[in-house]
C-alpha cells in the first residue's frame, strides 16, 4: 500500500470522522483546542476554566465552563494537510453516556486519551467498552507527559492488561515531566522536538544517542505486535527482513482499521507537544468513510440488512444523530452515509414519511457555523428548520431505509418537577419538549393520579443538569420532589385466565370471553402475545383488540402499578357474540383477565441494580467497602492501582442517593465513582412488602 500519495486520492478517501473520548479530566477538550489551533481554525489557545474568561472553544455552554466538564458533545470541522477532519468532543461523565453513544454511532475512528499519571481509569474502561460495541478503531494518546510522575510505559501496560488492547508505542518520549520536549517517531526513526510559543516549530533530526538503544528495542516490539495480526508484515517478520517505513505504515494502517491493533502516541496537549504528530496519525492510520462498512435496514423488505455504497451518485441515506435548539430554531446534526445532500433538495424522513426541503446546510464549529451547498457521503453537517427526532433516517425518497438504531438505555431515576409560578408554565413545557427531543434518555410523563410532571434520566447529575438548564436557558425555577426509582414487575409462575366480559343495558350490549394463560419468560424483558386458538372461537378481527388489551394491562402491574416485563400471554380459547361482541368488549375482557391471572402468578417487584466502580486511595478501602455493604451492595472485585484501589460493585439504585457527598466526606474528597445501569433484579420479600405499602400509598 505504501505511503499515502495525496494527489491521487479523492476528497472522500481523505476525510476522517473522529471522536475524542476519555476519563474525566484526561485533557480531551484541551487536546481539541490544540488541534483547532494547529489546523488554523482558531487564532489563539484558551484553557478549560481559563483565567482569561474565554474558556475552551468546544465547551460552549456556560454551565460547561463553570463546572469544567463537557456535558454535550460538540462538533467541529478542520483541515490538516490534505484531509478534512470532522471532530466530536464527547463528555466523560457516565450520566451523559448517550452523548458518547451518539458520537460513536456516526464516527469511523476515535482517539482514546489516557493520562500519563492516572493511566487507565474507570471511565476509560466504559468508553473503551462503548467503542467495542460499535467496532470503532482507535488511536491511544498518552497525554500530560509533562506532569510530575508521568509514566507512559505504565499506561501502555494498563492498556494491554485492563483494556485488552493489542497496543504498542509508535513513539518514545524525549524527556518526561519538566524535561519533556518532544518524541522519537519509531516508524520513520527520527526525533521531533517542539519549540516556539505554542509548539508550532517542529525540528526533525537524528535520534539522540542516549535513546538509540531504547528506540531500536521499542521498534522491534511495535513490529512484533503488528506482525501478529497482519499477514503481510508477519511474512516479512518470519523471514527476518526489516520492513521499510512504507511497509510498516501500511501494515499499522491495515491492522488499526481492522481493529486488531491500537497505535499509542505520546505528548502533552497543555504544553503543545505531540499534537501535530497525532493529527498525522489520524490521517495515516484511521479509516476513511469508504473503508468502513455501513448497514441500513430496508423497511420495504422486512428490515433486511442492506450494505450502503460509497458511490456519491447512489440514493441519499443519512442519519439525524443529535438535536440542539439553536438561535435560529432546531439544529439537526446529520451524518451522510450514502449519496449526497444538497441545499434546496427534497428529503424524506423514513420514520414519519414526511417530505421536506433542505433550507440551509451548515458545517459546525462548536457554536459557530459555516454555510455549505452540499455534503457528500461520509460527511457530517447540520440542518436548520427540520422537525425530527434524534435517530431518524433521511433519504431522497427513492429508497425506504432506516439506519440501525442506537442503544438507548432505559432511564433509572425519576424526579417530580413543577414550575414555582404559573406564569412560567409555558416555558416549562417548552423546555421539557426540547430536552426530550435532544436526549433520548431523558423522558417526561404526567402521573395521572397525582397530576405531577415526572422527569426520568440516567442519574442524579443528569437530572440536576436539566433542572439547572431550565433555570438558566428558560428562566424557570422548579420545585423538585424526592428522587424516585423506576421499579418493574414480573411473574414467577404460570397462571390461567378465563374471563367473560358481559354488559347489557338496553340496545347493543358488550360480550367478549378470553381463555388462556400467562407465564414468565427467561432472559428477556419483552411482553409477548401468542394466539393459540385453533378455529374461530374469537373472530380474527377481534384478536388484535385482545392483544392490545393485554399489552396495555402489562404497562401497569398489579402490585404497585409499574410496567410488567418478561411475560408471555397465550390465548387458547374464547367466545364471541354475533351482535354484542366488539373490539372494545374484547379489549376490556383482556384487561380484566390480565389482572385476574397476574395475582395468581406469584408476582414480584424488580429494582434497578447499578454497576458502581469506585476509585479511592487504598487507606480508605475498608471504610468504602463497609459503606457499600450497608447500602446492600455486592462487591465483585477490588484491584490495587498504584496508591489507589478500584472497587467494582453492584448496588441497588435506591441506595445510591446522596452517595457522591458521602464518598467525598469518607475519603477527604479524594474518592470518585462512576455508575451505570446493570439490570433489574427481584427485591427480597420483606423489602417487597415494605415497598408495596409505601409505594401503594404514593400511587393512591
Amino acid at each position: 500500500m505504501g505511503r499515502r500519495t495525496y494527489a491521487s486520492e479523492s476528497a472522500e478517501a481523505l476525510r476522517r470522522n473522529i471522536g475524542i473520548s476519555a476519563h474525566i479530566d484526561s485533557g480531551k477538550t484541551t487536546l481539541t483546542e490544540r488541534i483547532l489551533f494547529y489546523t488554523g481554525r482558531i487564532n489563539a489557545i484558551h484553557e478549560v476554566r481559563g483565567k482569561d474568561g474565554v474558556g475552551a472553544k468546544m465547551d460552549s455552554m456556560e454551565l460547561e465552563r463553570e463546572k469544567g466538564i463537557t456535558i454535550q458533545s460538540a462538533a467541529t470541522y478542520c483541515r490538516w494537510k490534505e484531509s478534512d477532519i470532522n471532530i466530536i468532543d464527547t463528555p466523560g461523565h457516565v450520566d451523559f453516556t448517550i452523548e458518547v453513544e451518539r458520537a460513536l454511532r456516526v464516527l469511523d475512528g476515535a482517539v482514546l486519551v489516557l493520562c500519563s499519571v492516572g493511566g487507565v481509569q474507570s471511565q476509560s474502561i466504559t468508553v473503551d467498552r462503548q467503542m467495542r460495541r460499535y467496532n470503532v478503531p482507535r488511536l491511544c494518546f498518552v497525554n500530560k507527559c509533562d506532569r510530575a510522575g508521568a509514566n507512559p510505559w505504565k499506561v501502555l501496560a494498563q492498556a494491554r492488561d485492563k483494556l485488552k488492547l493489542n497496543a504498542a508505542a509508535v513513539q518514545i518520549p524525549i524527556g518526561l515531566e519538566d524535561e519533556h520536549e518532544g518524541v522519537v517517531d519509531l516508524v520513520r526513526m527520527q526525533s521531533v522536538v517542539f519549540s516556539g510559543e505554542n509548539g508550532q516549530t517542529l525540528t526533525v533530526g537524528e535520534i539522540p544517542a542516549n535513546l538509540k538503544e531504547l528506540a531500536d528495542e521499542k521498534r522491534k516490539v511495535l513490529i512484533e505486535c503488528v506482525s501478529e495480526v497482519d499477514e503481510e508484515l508477519g511474512d516479512l517478520f518470519l523471514m527476518g527482513e526489516e520492513p521499510t517505513t512504507e511497509q510498516l505504515l501500511a501494515a499499522i494502517r491495515r491492522a488499526t482499521i481492522a481493529n486488531t491493533f491500537s497505535p499509542l502516541f505520546m505528548g502533552s496537549a497543555y504544553k503543545n507537544r505531540g499534537v501535530q504528530l497525532l493529527l498525522d496519525g489520524v490521517v495515516d492510520y484511521l479509516p476513511a468513510p469508504s473503508e468502513v462498512q455501513n448497514v441500513a435496514l430496508d423497511l420495504k423488505n422486512e428490515e433486511a440488512p442492506v450494505v450502503l455504497s460509497n458511490d456519491p451518485s447512489k440514493p441519499l441515506v443519512s442519519l439525524a444523530f443529535k438535536l440542539e435548539e439553536g438561535k435560529f430554531g432546531q439544529l439537526t446534526y446529520l451524518r451522510v452515509y450514502q449519496g449526497q445532500i444538497d441545499k434546496g433538495m427534497t428529503i424524506v424522513n423514513t420514520s414519519t414519511g414526511k417530505k421536506l426541503k433542505v433550507p440551509r446546510l451548515v458545517r459546525m464549529h462548536s457554536d459557530d457555523m459555516e454555510d455549505v451547498n452540499s455534503a457528500p457521503n461520509g460527511d457530517i453537517v447540520a440542518l436548520f428548520g427540520v422537525e425530527c427526532k434524534s435517530g431518524d433516517t433521511f433519504t431522497d425518497g427513492s429508497v425506504n431505509y432506516a439506519m440501525t438504531s442506537m442503544k438507548v438505555p432505559d432511564p433509572v431515576m425519576s424526579l417530580a418537577v413543577s414550575p414555582k409560578s404559573k406564569a412560567e408554565s409555558g416555558n416549562f413545557s417548552k423546555a421539557l419538549q426540547r430536552f426530550q427531543k435532544e436526549d433520548p434518555t431523558f423522558r417526561v410523563h404526567m402521573d395521572e393520579e397525582s397530576g405531577q410532571t415526572i422527569i426520568s434520566g440516567m442519574g442524579e447529575l443528569h437530572l440536576d443538569i436539566y433542572v439547572e438548564r431550565m433555570r438558566r436557558e428558560y428562566k424557570v425555577d422548579c420545585e423538585v420532589g424526592q428522587p424516585r426509582v423506576n421499579y418493574r414487575e414480573a411473574i414467577t409462575k404460570r397462571a390461567e385466565f378465563d374471563y367473560l366480559h358481559k354488559k347489557q343495558s338496553g340496545g347493543q350490549g358488550q360480550y367478549g370471553k378470553v381463555v388462556g394463560y400467562i407465564e414468565p419468560l427467561e432472559n428477556t424483558t419483552e411482553v409477548i402475545f401468542e394466539n393459540g386458538i385453533i378455529g374461530n372461537a374469537i373472530a380474527p378481527s377481534f384478536i388484535q383488540a385482545v392483544e392490545k388489551g393485554f399489552k396495555e394491562a402489562a404497562l401497569n402491574g398489579g402490585l404497585v402499578g409499574y410496567p410488567v416485563e418478561g411475560i408471555k400471554i397465550v390465548l387458547t380459547d374464547g367466545a364471541s357474540h354475533a351482535v354484542d361482541s366488539s373490539e372494545l368488549a374484547f379489549k376490556l375482557a383482556a384487561l380484566a383477565a390480565f389482572r385476574q391471572s397476574f395475582h395468581n402468578a406469584s408476582p414480584k417487584l424488580l429494582e434497578p441494580i447499578m454497576k458502581v466502580d469506585i476509585t479511592v486511595p487504598s487507606e480508605f478501602q475498608g471504610t468504602v467497602i463497609g459503606n457499600i455493604n450497608r447500602r446492600k451492595g455486592t462487591i465483585n472485585d477490588s484491584t490495587a492501582e498504584g496508591d489507589d484501589v478500584i472497587i467494582s460493585s453492584m448496588v441497588p439504585l435506591s441506595q445510591m442517593f446522596g452517595y457522591s457527598t458521602e464518598l467525598r466526606s469518607m475519603t477527604q474528597g479524594k474518592g470518585e465513582f462512576t455508575m451505570e445501569y446493570g439490570s433489574h433484579q427481584a427485591v427480597t420479600q420483606d423489602v417487597q412488602a415494605e415497598l408495596i405499602s409505601t409505594l401503594g400509598k404514593v400511587k393512591n
